[in-house]
């Protein structure tokens, strides 16, 4: 009966871990917009599971503030708060600084070659105008770099900031020209590990995060809706 009960308990944790990712990628690829309101039940019906994985699902979600959950009221999508994303590049500066910094210390030519190999699918995804495509390798590009660093339970922190910014960034990639300037971005940074210069990785690193201030700044003034301060 106790075995049965794990079987079941580890199937349920299962559902409610692909629910949440795929939940997690809709938001942060504005499939699911900024204020739209969601609903266990249709999400349930749609991912053909019952509620109790929506609903953890929906818990998760609501912990990492992208969505708005209000008891006997609609849940809605967060929008995207200014201010949060002040502090989360806030925090993800802080981070990445100091990983770059290590990376140039400790990178191998064993760790230096995944990296050359996503730069050059990431200009592969660009030449094919491929959003989807950047934003993945963009996300592993980062993990490499802790990975170079000897640092990777940095990624950890960056990635849950990145979260945040990420809904932006896709708001940044949907034209040519900002999937060209990510990819400009990462690939200053990596010359500048590659040359072992820490005064450049810093400085290229602190430039590619900044960079999201034009973009924010584009995207409230395009997409006022999706804002909340």
């Amino acid at each position: 009966m106790l075995v049965h009960q794990m079987i079941k308990d580890a199937k349920r944790l299962t559902t409610a871990e692909e629910v949440f990712r795929k939940l997690k990628s809709d938001i942060i690829t504005l499939r699911l917009a900024p204020g739209a309101k969601i609903s266990e039940v249709e999400i349930a019906k749609a991912c053909d599971v019952s509620r109790q994985p929506v609903r953890e699902a929906f818990m998760r979600l609501g912990e990492l503030n992208l969505l708005h959950i209000q008891p006997q009221k609609a849940t809605r999508v967060r929008k995207i708060s200014h201010q949060e994303l002040r502090n989360t590049r806030f925090i993800r500066a802080a981070v990445e600084v100091e990983v770059v910094r290590h990376a140039c210390q400790n990178a191998t030519e064993q760790t230096l070659v995944p990296l050359r190999d996503n730069l050059m699918q990431q200009s592969i995804a660009v030449r094919e105008s491929d959003p989807i495509m950047l934003r993945e390798l963009d996300y592993q590009f980062h993990n490499l770099i802790c990975v170079a660093a000897n640092r990777l339970p940095a990624f950890e922190t960056i990635a849950e900031n990145k979260t945040h910014t990420d809904r932006v960034c896709t708001l940044e990639l949907a034209d040519v020209s900002g999937m060209a300037e990510v990819l400009e971005g990462h690939t200053s940074i990596f010359d500048a590990i590659t040359a072992r210069d820490e005064d450049v990785a810093v400085k290229m690193t602190r430039h590619h995060l900044k960079h999201l201030d034009v973009t924010l700044a584009n995207a409230s003034q395009n997409y006022p809706d999706f804002f909340e301060d």
